[in-house]
């Protein structure tokens, strides 16, 4: 067996893209989607006729004409993976509202709105927002609803204890990002793998989930390398991008697996977090804060990339103002 059929043994394999192609390359249980994945999708000839739909639904809907424009292009894009893979889809709230709970919950029933009158259940989504202190309350309130979610741009423990007691059904914590950033703090080229500080910071969360007995899934994000996913064999699920998800394929060698639920925590159970006690523990720590805020930066530009390319391309100015 190669590396990545003996990962799907013991983990649930995620593909981290929105190329319909490449997932139906590597049949993962799920995928993940965000802002900068769609807008690569959408200039794709593939995609063209979805992006076109979109225009011509949303030009029918009341509401600002690039929002719905936006909003049906991601789900259109989820529907199109859904006939992929048999588990989950994550759709992503416009980083644009990550600091208002009231705008992504409202944006969270609009999506879920627009998936169930294409016929999809809500139990196969999975609504993808930041973890910011606004987020995970918006979370709180969706999972109430039967809306579940996925946290992301998560870096920091504190993050993972917040979304847990929400009730999150899934939190996607960045291993990637993390080792990036401590590569430039403390001037190293590389880590060990397993002491790759975003290996280290997700293994911390799996562990302290499993010992404490909180259901939301663990969902490591945005590799960098295989050792990094090697090392956390054994975790709830992994996304991965198809590049990685390659080199896994050519790899034939043993795979053991790191994580599994019986491993002890060294975390005690943390009492209830106050929105001081979250803010206080992000102010504390200059990678999550650093990290989230550049990750929701990011999201926004790729969106208005995206809506400048879909306004130069399908519609015009004047469209556009008269759906203001």
């Amino acid at each position: 067996m190669n590396k990545l059929d003996q990962l799907k043994a013991i983990t649930s394999v995620v593909a981290d893209t929105g190329d319909i192609e490449a997932i139906k390359l590597f049949t993962p249980q799920d995928a993940t989607t965000n802002p900068s994945l769609i807008y690569k999708a959408a200039q794709l000839p593939l995609y063209r006729n979805l992006i076109e739909e979109s225009v011509t639904w949303a030009q029918s809907q009341n509401g600002a004409l690039l929002d719905n424009v936006l909003d049906m292009i991601s789900v259109k894009i989820g529907l199109e993976i859904l006939k992929t893979v048999p588990g989950y889809v994550s759709t992503e709230v416009d980083a644009r509202l990550s600091f208002d709970t009231l705008a992504t919950v409202e944006k969270a029933r609009k999506l879920i709105s627009l998936y169930e009158d294409a016929g999809i259940a809500r139990e196969r989504i999975l609504i993808k927002i930041a973890s910011t202190w606004e987020g995970i309350q918006a979370a709180k309130v969706l999972e109430q609803e039967g809306i579940t979610c996925n946290l992301t741009l998560l870096f920091n423990f504190a993050q993972a204890v917040a979304c847990a007691q929400a009730g999150a059904r899934l939190i996607s914590p960045f291993v990637g990002r993390i080792l990036d950033w401590y590569k430039k703090s403390e001037g190293k080229d590389s880590y060990p793998s397993m002491k790759d500080p975003g290996v280290v910071s997700v293994s911390r969360i799996y562990r302290y989930y499993k010992a404490h007995g909180y259901k939301t899934i663990v969902m490591g994000a945005s590799f960098r390398n295989t050792g990094e996913i090697e090392a956390l064999a054994g975790c709830d699920k992994l996304t991965i991008s198809p590049a990685l998800l390659s080199d896994l394929e050519k790899d034939t060698s043993k795979l053991e697996a790191a994580l599994n639920d019986q491993q002890a925590s060294k975390d005690e159970k943390w009492p209830e977090l106050s929105e001081q006690d979250f803010r206080w523990q992000m102010n504390q720590d200059p990678m999550a804060t650093e990290k989230l805020s550049e990750g929701i930066r990011n999201f926004a530009a790729d969106l208005i990339s995206l809506e400048a390319f879909i306004q130069k391309s399908f519609i015009s100015e004047s469209e556009v103002a008269t759906h203001a």
